[in-house]
């Protein structure tokens, strides 16, 4: 993005007129969920939270892929990252995603060869390199990363690299919505839709949520200008009774999404039930390799076992996750959970809630509003 555009969407005037704006349409409260956690990072970022009318309370959403892989598949990825012959290779955050015994940090200090990359193609690049070593992907992510993984897997297949293969973890916001919305303790009364994964999947796949639900939702982009006209839409929808999904990205994201990229994510994967952490299974709410390329399955390859693994009894992220809970009513908050020492995931992403509110506000009592 161009900076001079960047940040005209920072722009003071401009975001103080969007807040008055909300301010008049508003006449009771409402609670909106962005879904995103690249959106709770950016509220807690540039304050706007605190710029907003006390009527609105923001509530953050199971968003971060980092904090929603299961604690089973983090235990599985520590046990292939111990094999002998292995390299394994993941984002940085999952290095530090607490397992039922340590994470991937413990198994590279015990000697492991756990590498960081940037890139899928980074992995298959050090599989072509170390030809006698097994190279494991750890392939997490929303919708947004989804392509990039097909695509390597179908690089991998081309180039007839063997000793490649995905531990895959992909999960889908849709189904997330609706397993939200269907709790007997849900709060939310609007969405603000994640830019970045409508940019690939489009919009379309939620505008039978809205019906349904009776909630508007409206696909919004991640700097301040962008969250606060989408949570001027939602609450101007709220205001009216209405219940339908807008976009307030249009400079990125269309209705249909980016077609060759969901052409290339349905011919490598297939729609899986899912275990978020901290939620449950949620019914079809993942990515899974097809048959045709299970050669490239992690789990399949080395035939991991599952692990009866438990949370820390301190750690209230699945109830964070959900939205029922801010991070600064958790006990261990900012205490015995920091980003140095996490109890749980989402103190340990980048996109993760606790670490948003450690890392830009700290919180005493009961009152988002009240900093120390």
């Amino acid at each position: 993005m161009d900076l001079r555009l960047r940040y005209g969407f920072r722009d003071t005037k401009l975001v103080q007129a969007k807040v008055r704006q909300i301010r008049k349409v508003l006449t009771r409260p409402w609670s909106i969920m962005e879904i995103c956690g690249g959106q709770t990072h950016a509220i807690k970022k540039f304050g706007l939270d605190q710029l907003l009318p006390e009527e609105i309370e923001l509530i953050h959403g199971p968003g971060c892929p980092v904090c929603v892989t299961s604690l089973e598949l983090v235990d599985k990825a520590l046990q292939i990252a111990s094999l002998p012959d292995v390299i394994f290779t993941s984002y940085g955050d999952m290095l530090r995603v607490p397992g039922s015994s340590g994470d991937l940090f413990s198994v590279k200090a015990r000697g492991g060869d756990v590498r960081v990359v940037y890139s899928p193609l980074d992995s298959l690049k050090i599989a072509q390199e170390n030809p006698t070593k097994q190279v494991v992907f750890f392939a997490i992510g929303f919708e947004t990363t989804a392509p990039a993984n097909a695509m390597c897997v179908l690089q991998a297949e081309a180039l007839k690299i063997e000793n490649f293969s995905m531990l895959v973890s992909h999960v889908c916001v849709p189904p997330a919505i609706r397993a939200i919305l269907s709790s007997p303790h849900n709060r939310v009364q609007g969405f603000l839709a994640a830019g970045h994964v409508c940019t690939v999947m489009g919009y379309w796949e939620y505008v039978p949520i809205a019906s349904q639900f009776r909630v508007p939702i409206v696909v919004t982009g991640f700097e301040p200008l962008d969250i606060l006209e989408g949570i001027y839409r939602v609450v101007l929808q709220l205001e009216r009774g209405t219940h339908e999904v807008e976009n307030a990205y249009s400079r990125v994201v269309t209705y249909e999404g980016n077609i060759p990229a969901q052409k290339v994510i349905s011919q490598v994967f297939e729609v899986c039930d899912r275990t978020w952490r901290g939620i449950g299974v949620i019914p079809r709410s993942g990515w899974k390799l097809r048959d045709t390329y299970a050669r490239f399955d992690a789990e399949r390859r080395f035939e991991t076992q599952s692990v009866e693994g438990q949370e820390s009894p301190l750690c209230i992220s699945g109830l964070i996750l959900q939205g029922l809970k801010k991070p600064y009513e958790c006990a261990a908050f900012g205490t015995l959970c920091t980003p140095q020492n996490p109890l749980g995931a989402t103190m340990v992403s980048s996109e993760g809630a606790c670490a948003a509110y450690y890392q830009y506000s700290r919180h005493a009592g009961s009152s988002e509003r009240s900093h120390v």
